[in-house]
């Protein structure tokens, strides 16, 4: 939706002389000058999606990111992008349950199998897995008699969500839409972006973190949630769930890894990319574990409000507004 038509803004043709459509390159949004930008576009947090990217680590949150990971030295590591998984229970038990998520990335030990026992771990037959795996780039080969599968994933999974800000507030007639704003800026004309829809990110966050989280817990390995710390602190600001208290060396039930842009950040003034060089990794428990009647935090706080106002705050609310209508009973 944030394509811009060349053939539509002629004045921009000369900056992009190739093409004929362009995407709007915002990654961030700064609110007021000297601030933190807020980053909007995920690859500005953490991309590995393209295999010329990835041969090896580049970037300070990609290399940030492997350190919490226990990956056995000078192992090949398998990244899948957009990995959906969809399961409906089949067992009596099970009625009308199914889980169906898209997880960003899912990493991954890569090693050699035979097929029959790569089939056992896929959960379907060798034919079938053959035509897969095929179809899917991978190499088979013979050993010893046996068929074997080259890169087939081993080991425990690693999934990794990304969390950056959705927008809101574009006006057209302000042209503060995202296009509108990009076209501006590369123009060198005065600017206006939208703003961050708070609320929608954290709530979007909390609908998956438990369950994604819970999943990769049963698969023997963990999902790491990658934020901005202006992002993680509004959660803290906004939901029961203060993340300080959750600071830690190793993973847990629930992480997050959270960057922020060093305290020398001087944007605009500095030309070049800001590298993202500090990281908090922040981990706990999905639910409380009960000691002497105490109740310590845990994750499941993000679903509770910060503070409950008192009752005089809803009827002084009520007080403003005109009914709607009356029954009677």
């Amino acid at each position: 939706m944030s394509e811009i038509s060349l053939t539509e803004h002629p004045e921009l043709q000369s900056f992009f002389p190739s093409f004929d459509r362009i995407p709007s390159g915002v990654c961030s949004i700064q609110l007021s000058k000297g601030t933190s930008p807020w980053i909007i576009c995920p690859r500005r947090l953490l991309y590995m999606g393209n295999k010329a990217s990835t041969a090896t680590l580049k970037g300070t949150t990609q290399k940030l990111l492997f350190s919490k990971c226990d990956f056995p030295s000078n192992s090949r590591i398998g990244i899948w992008a957009e990995a959906k998984v969809k399961y409906i229970g089949e067992n009596a038990n099970e009625d009308n349950a199914s889980f169906d998520y898209t997880f960003d990335y899912v990493l991954c030990q890569l090693g050699r199998v035979k097929l029959k026992d790569g089939a056992i771990l896929a959960g379907m037959e060798e034919n079938e897995l053959k035509r897969k795996l095929i179809a899917a780039g991978h190499t088979l080969g013979l050993v010893n008699g046996d068929v074997t599968v080259e890169d087939f994933p081993i080991g425990a999974p690693y999934i990794i969500e990304v969390m950056t800000s959705s927008t809101s507030g574009g006006n057209k007639r302000n042209r503060s839409c995202i296009p509108q704003a990009f076209e501006d800026c590369v123009l060198g004309k005065s600017h206006m972006a939208p703003g961050i829809n708070y609320r929608q990110v954290w709530a979007r966050m909390a609908s998956q973190m438990i369950v994604k989280s819970q999943a990769a817990l049963a698969w023997g390995g963990y999902t790491i949630w990658i934020l901005q710390d202006l992002l993680a602190d509004y959660i803290s600001s906004s939901t029961a769930l203060d993340l300080k208290k959750f600071i830690a060396q190793n993973l847990s039930e629930v992480n997050i890894l959270s960057f922020s842009y060093s305290n020398k950040f001087k944007y605009p003034e500095e030309e070049k990319t800001i590298e993202l060089s500090d990281s908090t990794l922040m981990s706990g428990p999905i639910r409380p574990h009960m000691d002497n009647d105490i109740v310590p935090p845990s994750f499941q706080d993000i679903v509770l409000a910060s503070v409950c106002p008192p009752k005089s705050i809803l009827v002084a609310a009520l007080c403003k507004k005109p009914l709607s209508n009356i029954l009677h009973v």
